[in-house]
Formats: structure tokens, C-alpha cells, sequence
């Protein structure tokens, strides 16, 4: 048995006192304690109290991370509104978290706090194992990396770490890790990229304007950070490049680089690098990409298209739909937790001393110069993965699990936003009219997409078909294509070299001259990269209280016909699930990050 000493301060405002029951749940990594009713034989809950509690719990709950707070009228005691200001608690190991609150309580529902940055952020390098780490400095020897690494293992981040020279595994990525919506069919090399037609692919046997005919031939093009400022972290300045990167398909099916160029203009002291270089100089231009990627799709695939994007689906949701809307039912279960999950990352990731400014190459006002320029590029078709795709030129690249498993989740969720939309809206008329629906898209349009015509979002609902694929589209938004760029984090940049934050040298202006330590070098500080690692970490780990697709604890709908449709969505989750198990059965590296019983319902990560 272990007691945790839980102190609860009640904020001394105006009204902030109540006589209901209150309730705590303590969270752990290692667990959590049963819903505790905290009583006193005197009134505790009053304005300004400070109380003392004692929660007895069977085991150690590990490194507290939330608390739940619940309030519950009582027979004869008025429901009134609670204004707790604070929790503070002690373990019985005599480790102290603080959960900051500021929060008015006025229901009867489940309310959730997390731990207080600072102490959450060293605990979580604790828990990891890291903070003996942060005294040094640079790395010697790859086996220095090797034991971060050894700290905390995935079956992905194990893997990374055996492949992460491979180009088969590096064209592999662009497809299945965290940024699959960048990679193109290229049909035409871009004008700055002077490669010659001529170049010899690596199979000694095909040369690049063949392959480009029969359409082998694919493109990642980072322009968005071309000669973006980069940070400046512990007194260095640091360096983000913005690659051009010619990928082959073989006749193996593999994805293979065969061209890097790492800045956007031609020059001689920006030379295009080949497979047949020498192996440092191949592998620091393919680690370049790496790092290029990480902040690329932190900032654009992963922030903006998810985070942001559903903030604003939800704001406008939340403003102009009443809760006995059919659209405010459908689509309130994936808001759950995203706005305070966004306020976080306001306060404690991007903020101007925060997390990504600390760590990253793109941090500061470089972010901001990405977000502006992701943004406008931001269109409604990238947004709805069977447009994308096909824009992409990608139908047909094999083994593109992010491409099979998505279409199929959209195309399971279209049916589920049809067929229950049809069953409120029976003409086309019927969705003109709606007044709270064409205000919720008008909204967006306005504030989301600063009224930008050239996005493609519609700024109006004109029929059945258009609401649905939109609905469709921002369901899919807040649930699969989170799930697909958040959740591999760690397991791709677990193993730091796969996915640095960011780069410590310039690249090298000629060839020949990079060595296993220049490369060493590069890489970013000891204390960068557990940071970093330990941020991922958080990042990427499922929280002790996810929803998934397909379930809905609170019911909104009531009606059968709904019902019946949210039954059969289900079924359909459970089988698309089974399917992706089986497939993944038989890979080395199984792609699970659109398998239904992994995906939340909301961004609340």
C-alpha cells in the first residue's frame, strides 16, 4: 500500500466555494488510483481553502503525469460551480507534482489536469534515463548514441537504428514514416536540379531520362525551407537545409535515392550528391534530409494540417452549431481535449522559449517563417487523401501503407458521414437552408483559411455531396492523419541520427572531404538530442485515457437510424483492423499507425 498526500487549494474568487462531492483520480506511468471521494468532516471546498487528503493506492502509480477531478451534486445541496485554483501532491517515495488548475468545474463530468511543465519535463527525462546525460556535450562514437537508444527501445526505433544507412530504408520513409505527404511522381526534373539525363542509376543498367519515361522516378522537394533563418542554440548558430532529393523505384520495388542536392540554387559550392560518392559523404547528405524532414513535418504535417487545422474545426464548431445539431453530434466526440492540448503546445513547445526553440534548427522565428509559407500551400484537396494522392501522381507505388490503409479508413468514414447525414438532410435545398451549418463552413473558410479562394475550401455548402466530403475530411483530419504523423515520432527519431532536430556544421561545399567524425560533429549536442528524445517521447506515447475511432462513450445521437450506423462503422473498424494485422504479419516492419485500434478520435496528443 502507498499513500499519496494530495493537497487541494480552492481559488479565493468570487464564488468559487461549493458543498458537492468531489472526486480525484491520481495517473501514473506505472498506473492509477481508484476514483477517490475526498472527504472531510468539515466543509473543505470553500473559497480560498487550503484541504488535506490522503489517497491510498496498491502499488507505486510511477511518475504522476494527470489528475482527474470530478464533481457530484448530493441530495439537498445545491449544484453549484467550483473553482479549484491547484493540486499538490505528495507520493509516498516523496516525489512532489504540482497540477496548476484555474479551471471552473460546473458539471458532473470528468475534468483533466496535467503536471506542471517543469516537473513533468525532468520527470520524463528521469523516467527515460537520461538525465545523467545532459553534462556532456558531444558525441564520440556511435556507440554514445547506442546508449540512448538502449534506454528505451520500440520495435520501430529498434529496427531504425540497424537500417538508418540503408537508401532502400531512407526511400522507405518517405512513404511510411512521419512525412508520407511530401513525396511526387516526377515526370520532369525541376530546373534546379541540373542532373544530368545521362546519370547511371545504381543498377549499372538504367540511366534517370529512362526511368523518368516509364514514371520510376519520384521527387521530395523541401523549397518551404529554403533559406529559412536558422536557430541559433546554446550560443552556435545552427544549420537547416532545404534538399531536393530524386528517388528510383527499382525493379525490387524500392523506393532509392539517386540524386540530393541539399539547397534549393545550383552552385559549385552546393554540388549534387550521388550513391556512388563515398560512403560519409552519401550518408551526412542523406542525414541533411533527415533533419530537413523533421522540421519540415513537425511544422507542416504535423502542427499545421492536424493540430491547427482541427483547433479551428472545433472553435467554429463550438461557436455556431447547438449540441442538438446533427453535425455538432457527429463531430463533437473529435474535439475532445485538442483545445487544451493546443494551448499547451502554444505555452510550452512553440512558444518563444519553448521546447522547439531550444532543440530545433527551424525554432524561433524561423517556425514562423515555415508556418506562413506551409500555409499558403495549404489546399483542400491535399487535405482529402484520394485527391492527394492522385494529385501526388502515387496510385501505384508499392508498398505505400499510409496510401492503402488511409483510403480505406476515408472511404469507412464517408460512409459513416453519409448515410447519417442523409437521415437529417433529404435535399440539397435542405443544406442551403441550414443557416448554423453555412455559418460553421463560412467560419473556416474566414479565419482558418484567411478567406483564401486559391485553397479551394469551400466557403458555402451547395449540396448533400460537397457537406459530405467536407465532414468526411475534417473527421478523417482529426483522427487518421494525426494518428499517421504523430504516433511514429519516437519510432523514427528514437534513434537520433534517423531524425535529428537539427544540424551543427554547414554541409560540406566539395566533396571528399567528410569523415565518419565530421559527421559526429554535425550531429547535434548530447544535451540537444535528450531533450529532443525525451519531447518525441511524450510526444508519441498514448495517453492513459485515449477514445478511438469508431467508440462514443457519451451518447449525443438518440435516434435509431444513427445509431445502426455508428454500429456498423464499427464493424467496418474492426475488420479494416484485422486486415492491417494480417498484412503487417508477414513484414519486417509492420505499418500500424492507421490501424483503427491505435487511432484516436481527436487530436488530443
Amino acid at each position: 500500500m502507498g499513500d499519496y498526500e494530495v493537497i487541494i487549494f480552492t481559488g479565493n474568487v468570487s464564488n468559487a466555494s461549493t458543498f458537492n462531492k468531489i472526486y480525484i483520480k491520481l495517473v501514473g506511468t506505472d498506473g492509477e488510483s481508484e476514483r477517490t471521494h475526498l472527504w472531510s468532516c468539515v466543509p473543505s471546498f470553500y473559497r480560498g481553502a487550503v484541504s488535506h487528503f490522503i489517497v491510498s493506492c496498491r502499488k507505486s502509480l510511477g511518475h504522476l503525469a494527470l489528475i482527474e477531478l470530478k464533481k457530484e451534486n448530493q441530495t439537498l445541496v445545491p449544484n453549484k460551480a467550483w473553482y479549484p485554483a491547484k493540486v499538490d501532491v505528495t507520493s509516498p517515495e516523496g516525489g512532489k507534482y504540482s497540477f496548476p488548475v484555474y479551471h471552473w468545474i460546473t458539471n458532473s463530468k470528468p475534468h483533466y489536469f496535467r503536471e506542471g511543465a517543469a516537473t513533468v519535463f525532468f520527470s520524463r527525462l528521469g523516467r527515460l534515463g537520461l538525465m545523467g546525460m545532459l553534462q556532456s556535450n558531444k558525441f564520440n562514437c556511435i556507440e554514445d548514441i547506442k546508449q540512448l537508444l538502449n534506454v528505451h527501445k520500440t520495435q520501430v526505433s529498434e529496427y531504425v537504428s540497424k537500417h538508418w544507412k540503408e537508401d532502400a530504408f531512407f526511400g522507405y520513409q518517405f512513404l511510411n514514416g512521419t512525412n508520407p505527404i511530401l513525396i511526387q511522381h516526377c515526370t520532369q526534373k525541376p530546373n534546379n536540379l541540373p542532373v544530368p539525363d545521362e546519370t547511371v542509376l545504381p543498377d549499372g543498367q538504367h540511366n534517370l531520362a529512362e526511368e523518368m519515361e516509364k514514371g520510376n522516378i519520384f521527387l521530395c522537394d523541401y523549397k518551404i525551407l529554403d533559406e529559412v533563418e536558422a536557430n541559433t542554440i546554446n550560443g552556435n548558430k545552427q544549420f537547416l537545409m532545404a534538399p531536393l532529393v530524386l528517388l528510383w523505384k527499382n525493379n525490387a520495388d524500392q523506393l532509392m535515392p539517386v540524386a540530393i542536392q541539399l539547397k534549393q540554387k545550383p552552385a559549385k559550392d552546393n554540388p549534387i550528391f550521388y550513391p556512388s560518392d563515398s560512403e560519409y559523404d552519401w550518408l551526412l547528405a542523406k542525414t541533411f534530409v533527415r533533419s530537413a524532414n523533421f522540421n519540415l513535418y513537425e511544422l507542416n504535417a504535423h502542427l499545421l494540417r492536424t493540430h491547427l487545422l482541427a483547433e479551428v474545426f472545433a472553435v467554429s464548431l463550438l461557436r455556431n452549431l447547438p449540441m442538438v445539431h446533427p453535425l455538432y453530434k457527429l463531430l463533437i466526440p473529435h474535439t475532445r481535449y485538442t483545445l487544451n492540448i493546443n494551448f499547451l503546445a502554444r505555452m510550452l513547445l512553440i512558444s518563444k522559449g519553448g521546447t522547439f526553440a531550444k532543440f530545433t534548427s527551424s525554432g524561433g522565428e524561423g517556425a514562423l517563417t515555415i508556418l506562413r509559407r506551409a500555409l499558403t500551400s495549404l489546399t483542400y484537396s491535399s487535405l482529402c487523401i484520394p485527391d492527394d494522392i492522385e494529385e501526388r501522381g502515387l496510385k501505384d507505388v508499392p508498398n505505400f501503407y499510409y496510401r492503402d490503409d488511409g483510403l480505406k479508413l476515408w472511404e469507412i468514414i464517408h460512409r459513416l458521414v453519409k448515410s447519417t447525414l442523409a437521415f437529417y438532410y433529404k435535399t440539397d435545398a435542405e443544406v442551403q437552408e441550414d443557416t448554423e451549418l453555412q455559418n460553421w463552413i463560412k467560419e473556416i473558410f474566414q479565419y482558418g483559411f484567411l478567406s483564401q479562394e486559391t485553397t479551394g475550401i469551400p466557403q458555402e455548402f451547395s449540396t448533400m455531396d460537397e457537406m459530405v466530403k467536407f465532414v468526411t475530411m475534417v473527421i478523417f483530419t482529426c483522427s487518421a492523419q494525426h494518428s499517421a504523423v504523430n504516433s511514429g515520432q519516437y519510432d523514427f527519431g528514437g534513434w537520433m541520427p534517423n531524425s535529428p532536430t537539427t544540424m551543427e556544421l554547414p554541409p560540406p561545399k566539395e566533396k571528399g572531404t567528410t569523415t565518419e567524425k565530421t559527421i559526429l560533429d554535425t550531429f547535434p549536442s548530447v544535451n540537444t538530442t535528450v531533450h529532443a528524445m525525451s519531447t518525441v517521447w511524450l510526444l508519441s506515447k498514448q495517453s492513459s485515457d485515449s477514445i478511438f475511432l469508431g467508440n462514443y462513450p457519451e451518447k449525443h445521437f438518440t435516434e435509431r437510424f444513427p445509431l445502426l450506423k455508428i454500429k456498423e462503422f464499427q464493424e467496418e473498424l474492426k475488420k479494416l483492423s484485422a486486415d492491417i494485422k494480417a498484412r503487417n504479419s508477414s513484414l519486417d516492419l509492420p505499418y500500424t499507425y492507421m490501424d483503427p485500434e491505435v487511432v484516436e478520435n481527436s487530436v488530443s496528443i
